[in-house]
Formats: structure tokens, C-alpha cells, sequence
């Protein structure tokens, strides 16, 4: 993957980008359920949602700043640190309203730092022409994550319609530790040459906005990050409008899923026969596409055909737009470059869904893809005049 750290880091690297996202899709329904448990009122279940997004929002820049200060591997440890300490906090004192909203937060704080930490060393180690596929694996690596979670609430859970919390949080804890452990395979040359103590350069975040080509890049991403969610959040509105039975949704959510991360794998060498710039315009408009078709009433069998379609477009935006940052990036900011892509992500997810949400309204769910389509759609405008494959 990454060849100047050599297989083993590059390894150890892809298990921790799989872990710290199975421990997050595992810790975040594991208290959901607890909190179920503990019959708290509704708003307590948003205050719980709220409190994961908030404290990376906060602590994305700061959070940027360190990494290029004391190093990746520093940092994932950090984050692997704290991901560890609020799985044990909630495996042993989870049982308040307050604990699980602490604990969902430091969680939220953990995940930032490994994964800024972990966009860092692919931006820092990898050569310009692999980074394409770098992240293309990088991602790849966390979306295996994102499936292996839940995936575990089953298993432990078992046909319970409330699974043994306590269970989950174990489990969360020895997972933790794994990670925690697995930082320190990682190579020390990851942050050889770079501490900014004295020679990298410093910089606000007003500057890093001026470096030409970092806003579109992170307006691309914010977007692309938000229609994912608007699919998940979405598809099963429009399967209930169309008459389609959950586990019918369920199966097309794993198909777009799965067309996600089978469009990263060879990421990299189809980015060197088209180029950067062709690639990402043809996920967009592959994207919009599939979009728009979406919103039309269809067999159902069509409909899985077009979330595999939307699955390859999506997937292939989230890595491009990482190594198009880490190229426009000034050396040494590369860490803070990739924590503003992820606090300007955050804002997308809130703010998208809300205009889409208001411009939708009376439309329906196909309202929502169509709104969908056209914020895709926008996006390839920002591209013009952009040259991404140097």
C-alpha cells in the first residue's frame, strides 16, 4: 500500500483504520440500546447523537494542529487511548443519561484523532502518484469496519430485540485494546523529518481555505459525505412509499455498500489511466445519475441495479477528494488540511439534509433524491477549471 512504510506498518495501518470503525458502529447502537434500557425520553436519544458530532466539530482543527506537531502515530495512539478508556467507562459506569452522553463524546474525540491520524500518514508517506490508491485501500479498510460493527451487535445480540449491552461493551473494550496495540507496529519513520517544532511550517485555518483548490475540494467532500447519509436515512422512506419490505431496503443498502468498497480497490490504476480529474467528474455524474433515476418508480430488481450504480459513484468521491487535498496542501499541513475536510464533512451532514430537507418538502423521499441528484450534480461545476493530477 504504502511502500516506504514497508507491509507490515501498511497492514497494521489497515487493521486500525477496520477497528476504530467497528468500534464506533459497535459503541454508538450499543448505547442507543442502553439508553433504551434505561427509558429515557426522546430527546435524550438526539442529545446522545449531538454529543458524538459536536466535540469532533470542536476539536477537528486543534486536533489537525497536533498531528502535525507530534507526529501520525502519536496521535493514533491518543485516539486509540481514548477510544479505549470510554469503551471501559461504559462497560463499567454506562448506566446514566450523563455517562453515555460523556462517553459518546470522548468517543467522537477518539475516532477524530485516529482517523486524522491515519489520513496523515497515506498524505505524509505516500508517493503523489500512488496516493489515489492509497486511500482508495485506506477507505476501503474503514468501510470493512463500518460493516464488521453492526455485524458484531448481531452476533452478540442474537434474535433479542434489545441486545446485553454489557456484552457489547466488552467486546468494544478488547477491540480497543487490539487497536491500541496495533498503533505501536506502525513504523516511527511515519513522522520522521516532520515535527514542527522547527521546520514545518505554521498556518491558520483562513490561510489553508486560501490555498488554491482545498475549498472545492472540501465542498466535494462535505457533499458526497452527505448524500451517502441521505441514502440511508432516505432509501427506507422510499421503500415504504414503493412498498418494499425492510429487509428488501436492508439488502439494497448492502449492495450500494458493498459497490463502495469494491470501487477502491483498484482505485489507483484506473486513476492512472483516466486521471484524477476524469475519474472524479465520471463518480460524480455517475452519482447524479443514479440519483435522479432513483426518484422514478421502478421493478424492484432495477432499483438494487441503481444503488450499485450510486455505491460505485459515492465510493469513488471520498478517497479522491482525500488525495486531492493532500496534494494541495502545503507541506507539514497536510494533518490539519485532512481535520478540516472532516470538520467541513460534519457541517455537510447537518447542513445538507436540512435545505434538502426543506426544498423536498411535500415531494417525498423521491423528492429527496432529486434534491440529492442536483447538490451532486452542483458539485462538477466547482471542478471547472481545476487540475487534479499533478
Amino acid at each position: 500500500m504504502i511502500g516506504e512504510l514497508g507491509r507490515r506498518s501498511s497492514t497494521a495501518l489497515l487493521v486500525h483504520s477496520t477497528l476504530i470503525q467497528a468500534v464506533t458502529f459497535l459503541v454508538r447502537p450499543a448505547t442507543t440500546y442502553r439508553a433504551l434500557e434505561l427509558d429515557v425520553p426522546g430527546f435524550a436519544l438526539g442529545l446522545l447523537a449531538a454529543s458524538y458530532a459536536v466535540f469532533p466539530l470542536l476539536l477537528a482543527l486543534p486536533i489537525g494542529g497536533l498531528v502535525d506537531r507530534l507526529g501520525e502515530r502519536r496521535l493514533m495512539a491518543i485516539g486509540a487511548a481514548v477510544v479505549l478508556g470510554c469503551s471501559a467507562f461504559l462497560l463499567f459506569w454506562g448506566t446514566s443519561v450523563p455517562a453515555l452522553v460523556a462517553g459518546t463524546a470522548l468517543l467522537g474525540a477518539g475516532q477524530l484523532a485516529c482517523v486524522v491520524g491515519q489520513q496523515a500518514v497515506v498524505a505524509n508517506n505516500a508517493a503523489s502518484s500512488r496516493l489515489d490508491s492509497a486511500f482508495g485501500y485506506l477507505t476501503f479498510a474503514a468501510s470493512l469496519g463500518q460493516a464488521l460493527g453492526p455485524l458484531a451487535i448481531s452476533v452478540v445480540g442474537g434474535a433479542s430485540v434489545r441486545p446485553n449491552t454489557q456484552a457489547i461493551f466488552l467486546l468494544a473494550t478488547a477491540m480497543s485494546l487490539v487497536m491500541f496495540l496495533t498503533t505501536f507496529v506502525i513504523s516511527s519513520k511515519v513522522s520522521q523529518g516532520r515535527r514542527t517544532a522547527k521546520g514545518a511550517p505554521k498556518g491558520s485555518a483562513a490561510a489553508l481555505l486560501r490555498t488554491p483548490g482545498v475549498v472545492r475540494a472540501l465542498a466535494t467532500s462535505a457533499t458526497v459525505l452527505a448524500v451517502v447519509d441521505l441514502t440511508v436515512v432516505y432509501l427506507p422512506a422510499l421503500g415504504a412509499e414503493r412498498g418494499l419490505t425492510a429487509a428488501t431496503v436492508g439488502l439494497m443498502l448492502t449492495v450500494r455498500a458493498v459497490f463502495s468498497m469494491v470501487s477502491r480497490l483498484g482505485l489507483g490504476s484506473v486513476s492512472r489511466k483516466l486521471g484524477r480529474m476524469k475519474l472524479l467528474i465520471m463518480s460524480l455524474a455517475i452519482s447524479t445519475a443514479a440519483l435522479g433515476v432513483a426518484a422514478v418508480p421502478m421493478p424492484e430488481w432495477l432499483l438494487f441495479v441503481v444503488m450499485a450504480f450510486l455505491g460505485l459513484g459515492l465510493g469513488i468521491g471520498q478517497p479522491l477528494t482525500m488525495s486531492w487535498l493532500s496534494a494541495q496542501a502545503p507541506e507539514g499541513q497536510r494533518g490539519r488540511a485532512l481535520a478540516l475536510r472532516l470538520a467541513g464533512n460534519r457541517v455537510g451532514q447537518v447542513v445538507l439534509p436540512s435545505v434538502i430537507g426543506v426544498v423536498a418538502v411535500g415531494l417525498g423521499a423521491a423528492g429527496v433524491f432529486l434534491a440529492s441528484a442536483v447538490a451532486v450534480g452542483g458539485t462538477m461545476l466547482l471542478l471547472r477549471g481545476v487540475r487534479l493530477d499533478d
